[in-house]
């Protein structure tokens, strides 16, 4: 096969860039610090460096001089355009490509970026979802230049694009993105952190920040596979489809060899996603069939989710490069695992220290007892949001199903913070539980050192060594929204904390912090839960302690109108009651319309696929036992019965598709359980016509033979 081809020709390239090393290449189509230094005035990139690194404010003198220094970089590696790059709230990227050439007057051209270029560009903003924001009469728009994520090159066939990271704004400044909240989010929670460190007399080096590391999970699949399914070309997931004999009962998949197909899949986007200055660093098998994770380390929260996002658009590329097709969709095959995108979420403070670092004693670190009791107050007061921030269409096919976690957010603490909260609730904690040591039995080997605590895979929101995991994340969605959030609440959670220590004589401050952290985990201890969330003993457990269990996204995403989510967000400045209400709008709009159009499509695939392909193998059953019988004299007792049960199973999905027909575009609940209803009588007939009758890639061939 052609693609087949394609593959050996890139991966004899691969085998050359691979001799190179690492650090020789990383970070080289990124516009960042190395190049800036080496394309600015001392006096430049000193200002430029002290926005980014530093936080301070942006010397708008600078502009002409950064756009063109990073025009002759990004020329000299081969770019001819430039476009702002962008994050609407599709909750994918967007750019419009506009050359460096201008004409020069005499029949040439010149090459040309200035600074007006570089800060502002002026994209049509009711053409983007805005939930009534920016209608088509007012469609003037703004995107503005984001100097802590730097610019980078996006390599094409026979060039490049200077790619310039930006926020998308209104005409009268309302956010019409991802990137906007999130940076708003993030100077809320480094200000409350910083007026901390000042109340516990930490000395402020920097500016605080949050921190993230984006696990991705995906699938990949033959490509060819994929163009003859046509609900994954349209919905990303498969409509239908009969769970096969085997697939991840045995668990041989996960962390398994990988197979050389995949290797040369990963060894790629490693090289594509290190040339582009993201730290990816882990790769491996997850649990299902044809599934994969990468991982990168942890940066700066407003990077990581840039590079998330540029992430996942390299791997569609790359995949496609090596005959593949790469699946983000939450649950793109049925009865095994989905895929998540698990949000490692952290704070490092004014000191330049990992907030949530317990360290040896963490009974003894105070900083790091407000932080966690900040955490554990903050999800447990706004765990409605947190189950907002991460519904979707996709991700209710996954939530509550195999690996992933409920729709109850609760958290996970282990056995030794849980021991340390359940000291301070009776008064105060004295002791850290050590972890010690594992002996193997064999003296050949040596002892391994055990962590104090064990590891909490079913929890959504799970303490994880240094860090909060949100692991209800669906894999298809932008880390911006779950972001949005935690750092938000955690911000009112610790403005709270502080206008309490406030009050506090410093010469009791131990006391006071002692005395106000006993209360908080009195009042919100309910959150806390170390067991499995899997069961149904946790569901029940949950109803009783007042959890809240919103299964589907038209449920979670009320909780962003509520009165509560309207008065966190505007009083931290992150969106406005109308910018709020706007995104309810959007959200509540996409999972309609995907819903809709999943309906359709599962409707005209019956009708025009699966029942024609029933019909024909009835007719020929048919046709069988007259003819056998005819010879025989005797009844097809066995062939009638399976003639029977087709027939039965053709009626059921054609009933079925009716119904779903009349539900699609009303009702999303009966849409989604007639859509369900039609699939249960489908997948029933794949089992019993021949394979090389079935007009479909089977779920067998896609996750096996890739």
């Amino acid at each position: 096969m052609s693609s087949r081809l394609k593959d050996i020709d890139f991966a004899t390239k691969g085998d050359i860039m691979g001799t190179q090393s690492i650090p020789d290449y990383y970070g080289e189509n990124v516009f960042g610090l190395k190049a800036m230094k080496k394309y600015l005035s001392d006096k430049a990139f000193k200002s430029l460096k002290n926005t980014i690194q530093s936080g301070g404010k942006l010397d708008a003198s600078i502009a002409d001089e950064v756009a063109d220094a990073m025009k002759k970089w990004a020329v000299s590696r081969g770019a001819t355009h430039f476009t702002h790059w962008f994050q609407p709230l599709t909750g994918m990227t967007a750019e419009k490509h506009d050359s460096f050439i201008e004409p020069d007057g005499s029949g040439g051209v010149i090459v040309e970026f200035s600074g007006e270029e570089l800060v502002q560009g002026e994209p049509d903003a009711s053409s983007f979802p805005s939930g009534g924001l920016r209608p088509t009469f007012e469609a003037r728009g703004y995107t503005g230049w984001d100097p802590t994520s730097p610019a980078f090159l996006k390599e094409g066939p026979q060039g490049a694009t200077l790619c310039i990271p930006t926020y998308f704004v209104g005409w009268k400044g309302e956010a019409l993105d991802k990137k906007t909240p999130l940076l708003r989010s993030m100077k809320a929670l480094s200000e409350q952190a910083e007026r901390l460190a000042k109340i516990l007399g930490i000395k402020c080096k920097q500016k605080a920040y949050s921190t993230l590391g984006g696990e991705q999970e995906y699938f990949l699949i033959d490509r060819e596979f994929y163009y003859q399914r046509l609900d994954l070309v349209q919905t990303g997931r498969t409509l239908f489809g009969r769970e096969p004999a085997k697939h991840q009962q045995l668990a041989d998949h996960y962390f398994g060899a990988i197979k050389s197909r995949v290797m040369g899949f990963m060894e790629d986007l490693d090289r594509e996603m290190w040339k582009l200055g993201s730290p990816v660093t882990t790769r491996h098998n997850e649990v299902s069939p044809g599934q994969y994770e990468v991982a990168p380390v942890f940066e700066n929260q407003n990077l990581a989710v840039d590079h998330n996002m540029l992430c996942m658009e390299t791997m569609q590329k790359v995949a496609e490069r090596h005959g593949l097709a790469c699946l983000l969709h939450e649950k793109p095959f049925a009865g095994v695992n989905g895929s998540g995108k698990h949000n490692n979420w952290s704070v490092t403070g004014p000191d330049g220290k990992n907030w949530l670092s317990p360290g040896d004693n963490p009974h003894e670190n105070e900083r790091f007892l407000i932080m966690l009791c900040a955490v554990i107050k903050a999800v447990d007061t706004h765990a409605g949001l947190l189950r907002a921030a991460i519904a979707s269409a996709g991700n209710d096919h996954r939530l509550g199903s195999h690996e992933a976690p409920p729709a109850i957010i609760s958290v996970y603490l282990g056995d030794q913070l849980n021991d340390i909260i359940e000291q301070i609730e009776k008064g105060g904690a004295k002791s850290t539980k050590a972890g010690g040591t594992i002996e193997v039995g064999v003296d050949q080997l040596p002892a391994l050192p055990a962590h104090a605590s064990d590891r909490n895979r079913t929890s959504p929101f799970a303490f994880t060594g240094a860090k909060f995991e949100f692991r209800a994340v669906g894999s298809n969605q932008t880390l911006s929204g779950p972001n949005v959030v935690i750092n938000t609440i955690v911000s009112q959670a610790l403005d709270e904390i502080c206008t309490e220590l406030e009050k506090a004589p410093k010469k009791d401050l131990n006391k006071s912090v002692q005395k106000l952290l006993q209360s908080i985990i009195k009042k919100h201890k309910r959150v806390i839960f170390n067991g499995d969330n899997y069961t149904e003993a946790w569901v029940k457990e949950a109803k009783k302690r007042g959890l809240k269990n919103l299964k589907t996204t038209p449920e979670a995403l009320k909780e962003m109108t509520t009165k509560a989510a309207k008065d966190l967000f505007a009083t931290y400045k992150v969106l406005s009651n109308t910018e709020l209400q706007s995104r309810y709008d959007i959200y509540q709009e996409t999972y309609e319309t995907i819903i809709e159009y999943e309906t359709s499509l599962s409707v005209d695939m019956a009708r025009t696929l699966f029942i024609p392909a029933a019909i024909e193998y009835a007719d020929l059953l048919a046709a069988n036992i007259k003819s056998v019988e005819g010879l025989n004299k005797t009844k097809s007792t066995q062939t009638r019965k399976l003639l029977k049960e087709i027939t039965t199973l053709t009626e059921a999905a054609i009933a079925a598709a009716d119904k779903a027909a009349a539900a699609a575009g009303g009702d999303t609940g009966k849409a989604r359980k007639a859509a369900g209803d039609l699939r249960v009588a489908v997948d029933g007939l794949e089992g019993i016509v021949p394979a090389e009758s079935w007009p479909l890639p089977s779920y067998a061939e896609m996750l096996f033979m890739s």
